[in-house]
């Protein structure tokens, strides 16, 4: 429990709540270990609760009528997950699988709202991740309607790379992976990154991808450069 206090001191800094009361919280909900590949919680099915990941990563997905698989968003720590089916007691929005040994707490949506209830001032905190949330997902229709294939993997590597400083770790993130975030399957995806490669505008090996040019592939990305976007604020997210 003093881990996890120690890992929510943001949170609690944020909303004001006092260590006690934060541990009164904590203690309304059970804590989870899952495994990689794990599926914590299934799109479709009965309201699951608000899930809020303390260590490790989580993929949220949405699945097509003929089993297309996009990835919708990466929940890091320390971040609330299925928080709109927890406030509207709706299905789950969205299917969440572990990508790494995580660890999980979690509050069935009646416990949820007592502690709404009791703490208002965790509805306002977590108003600004849904705020933040909406907002990349407004990004997203605009990328799927507006770029092509080429241009939103460009325009993923530009943030997988920090806009070209990094180099991007194949092994984390494969082409399928890379094909399920920008909403297409592998085939077009493998010939954008060999288009790029003979452009000189990346490089890569078995286990690494590196941008070269950051300035070609924003091109490519029909983004600026200099207009890169700020990490959005996440109240419950560790500075």
């Amino acid at each position: 429990m003093t881990d996890v206090l120690s890992r929510l001191e943001p949170a609690r800094r944020l909303t004001g709540l006092s260590k006690a009361d934060l541990a009164a919280i904590l203690g309304a909900g059970q804590f989870r270990d899952c495994l990689p590949g794990e599926v914590i919680l299934a799109e479709g099915e009965p309201c699951a609760g608000l899930f809020v990941l303390l260590r490790g990563q989580v993929h949220l997905h949405k699945i097509g009528p003929q089993g297309q698989d996009q990835t919708m968003g990466i929940i890091r720590p320390v971040a609330p997950f299925n928080a709109v089916a927890a406030l509207d007691g709706g299905p789950n929005p969205a299917t969440a699988v572990a990508a790494q040994s995580c660890l999980i707490w979690h509050v069935d949506a009646a416990g949820f709202h007592d502690i709404l209830r009791r703490q208002p001032r965790i509805g306002i905190g977590l108003l600004h991740v849904l705020a933040a949330r909406t907002r990349r997902l407004v990004g997203q229709y605009e990328d799927l309607s507006f770029r092509s294939v080429q241009a939103r993997t460009a325009k993923l590597l530009l943030e997988l790379s920090s806009w070209g400083s990094q180099p991007i770790d194949r092994r984390l993130h494969t082409v399928a992976q890379l094909a399920s975030r920008v909403g297409s399957v592998e085939e077009p995806v493998s010939r954008a990154l060999g288009a790029m490669r003979e452009l000189g505008v990346i490089s890569s090996t078995r286990f690494t991808i590196t941008v070269r040019r950051p300035d070609a592939l924003a091109t490519l990305a029909q983004v600026d450069l200099d207009d890169r976007p700020p990490l959005p604020l996440e109240p419950f997210s560790e500075p």
